[in-house]
């Protein structure tokens, strides 16, 4: 996986901003850490950096079609297409010679054969920057379910953009900004954010399974794929095979890799099936076991469990990691490294984010780069198979609103007076909604209840999952380790789109089209164990050292945060030990203080203005 950055621009001469591009390429190093390289002309300038894992020694980037002053295309590239063999078959049938083994080449070969239609031929994650040199023509292009990430911004006489905002913002045509919709975005919606919402005023990101098209004339976005409703046909039986089969196959194609890899097991059935068919698809290929890693903290075992925190992990990861044959590891997490890590997660982030949930994981992943450079994870399964408290909830399905935010307080609650006028984050949550449900593809004849089913499954795809794949990118990658997400494969969300809830929980049991399918591959306790999210720490030292920031806070008269919160709702909470309202929808008494202390800190690190 790597970095991409770059500048279009009408009326400078690029060639002379080699500087700026190298610094916008240098802030994404981490995302790259083997290799970088530039390329540049008149009024186009590509940025890359590299993290080595197909074709070691020939997936050089930028990749031009030609070399030299003849090229016609070139290519910055950032991902992994599992179907990069079969394309280059046909590609190769065309006419079109390769020059490398690497998945970049078959991007570009693709678009030289089949243009703006190419990126529906694939099957990845991706997000990639195309400069037709003869048309002087930019293409943005970000995959189907927008697992990598990629921002832009239109400045008077072009266009920035980075795989993360912290490339654009080393240019100075960009300012780091907070206006109206950025705020609701970071306090009403940060658990539903807006489809191509940068946060900061300017920024976008290409939205998934979209392009965006440069030129001279224009900017304009374009979709590339959608969800399409239809009748479901296959019945229970042949339902179930083909889930298997897909998610099998899906698997296998996420293994191909030329550095080490492993997989992240937390003893859910959505990791140790992946894990599982991982193993076998090893043993086929007379490969070695696989090694898996999980995360614990100490005194989890005295953790009291809740509705979305079901039961501790580490005795389900050790049945599955014993009963799969894997080589486990599991990363424990002490309080003192979680706070030492919250910079690193904030810069990784370019925005507030999880607090320490993004720490755990951060810890995790730094721990798994040390011997692997590539994790296949579970991510997903809950959003395409419905397993998660709100499908189950009824109230929550019959609000007219975000099922998984009914009832729950937002740190919008915690907005200043005059800062709420401006912002009306009741109303622009009630308007993301609508949209959102506009998007929705119907099925005509379908009875009320299956029609919002579909809504809360296109939902829970479209504006649930986004930030969760943004946070496993943004950490994984800001220590160079590239996760996989098999149960994002395009065909098995697209099989499963359409089949209906009956088949997908079976005599009403979560998930229960996912544990039948892998039933064989797992212990009993395995796959039948009930949803149970990520873990956070039980430490009672992580909630003293941020309530004592929060207090320090509260005493600077110039801390950047009260410009935007509330500072005597704030010490009124704190003062009754009442717990602040949190970004996150899992119960978390330390959500809504890690989020206050990282707006503050986010503020002061990105000096964001405000507008």
């Amino acid at each position: 996986m790597c970095g991409i950055t770059g500048w279009i621009d009408w009326d400078t001469d690029l060639l002379h901003q080699a500087r700026t591009v190298r610094e916008m390429t240098a802030t994404l190093a981490c995302r790259g850490p083997d290799a970088d390289g530039v390329w540049l002309s008149r009024h186009a300038a590509l940025g890359h950096r590299r993290l080595s894992v197909i074709d070691l020694e020939g997936g050089v980037q930028p990749l031009a079609d030609r070399p030299g002053p003849e090229a016609g295309a070139v290519l910055a590239y950032n991902g992994e297409l599992y179907n990069h063999r079969e394309l280059r078959a046909e590609l190769e049938a065309l006419g079109h010679a390769f020059r490398t083994r690497s998945d970049t080449e078959v991007v570009l070969r693709a678009h030289l054969q089949w243009g703006r239609e190419a990126p529906a031929r694939f099957n990845g994650i991706f997000a990639y920057a195309l400069w037709d040199v003869r048309h002087e023509e930019l293409l943005l292009v970000r995959d189907h379910l927008g697992i990598k990430p990629l921002y832009w911004h239109a400045h008077r006489s072009g266009v920035l953009f980075g795989s993360e905002p912290k490339a654009v913002l080393a240019n100075p045509l960009f300012r780091p900004e907070l206006d109206a919709e950025g705020i609701a975005e970071l306090f009403a919606l940060p658990a539903a954010p807006s489809a191509g919402h940068g946060v900061f005023r300017g920024l976008h990101e290409v939205r998934p399974g979209h392009l965006v098209v440069v030129a001279r004339a224009a900017t304009r976005e374009l979709r590339y794929w959608r969800l399409e409703s239809a009748e479901h046909r296959d019945d229970a039986e042949t339902t179930r095979r083909t889930v298997r089969e897909l998610l099998a196959d899906a698997v296998e194609r996420q293994l191909i890799s030329d550095v080490p890899l492993c997989t992240l097991l937390s003893g859910g059935v959505d990791s140790s099936a992946v894990t599982a068919l991982a193993a076998a698809a090893r043993e086929r290929a007379g490969q070695g076991k696989i090694a898996s890693f999980s995360v614990d903290f100490p005194g989890s075992a005295d953790r009291t469990p809740d509705a979305w925190r079901t039961t501790r992990d580490a005795p389900y990861v050790a049945a599955a990691a014993d009963h799969i044959g894997t080589l486990h590891t599991t990363v424990l997490v002490p309080d003192d490294d979680l706070l030492d890590a919250r910079d690193a997660v904030l810069r990784a982030r370019d925005r507030p984010g999880w607090g320490e949930m993004d720490a755990s994981l951060h810890l995790l992943f730094r721990e798994v780069r040390r011997r692997s450079t590539v994790a296949l994870s579970g991510e997903a399964a809950d959003e395409i198979f419905g397993g998660y408290p709100y499908f189950h909830d009824a109230a929550a399905l019959a609000a007219p609103a975000f099922p998984w935010l009914h009832g729950k307080a937002t740190p919008a609650d915690l907005l200043r007076p005059d800062v709420r006028a401006e912002v009306r984050p009741e109303e622009y949550a009630a308007d993301a909604y609508r949209r959102s449900l506009g998007e929705v593809p119907r099925l005509p004849g379908e009875s009320a209840a299956d029609a919002r089913t579909r809504e809360v499954f296109h939902l829970a795809l479209t504006r649930w999952l986004p930030p969760l794949l943004d946070r496993v990118d943004r950490v994984s990658m800001s220590v160079g380790l590239e996760v996989r997400v098999p149960f994002c494969d395009r065909r098995l969300v697209e099989y499963l789109w359409n089949v209906p809830w009956a088949l997908k929980a079976p005599e009403g049991r979560s998930k229960g089209l996912l544990r039948d399918a892998v039933r064989d591959l797992l212990p009993p306790q395995v796959t039948d164990r009930p949803k149970s999210g990520y873990p956070s720490t039980p430490a009672v030292r992580y909630t003293e050292v941020l309530t004592a920031r929060a207090r320090e806070l509260l005493a600077d008269p110039n801390a950047p945060v009260f410009d935007l919160v509330d500072r005597e709702a704030v010490r009124r909470l704190l003062a009754e030990g009442r717990p602040l309202p949190s970004p996150r929808t899992a119960p978390n008494p330390v959500g809504g203080l890690d989020h206050l202390v990282q707006v503050d800190e986010w503020l002061r690190a990105y000096r964001v203005g405000l507008r």
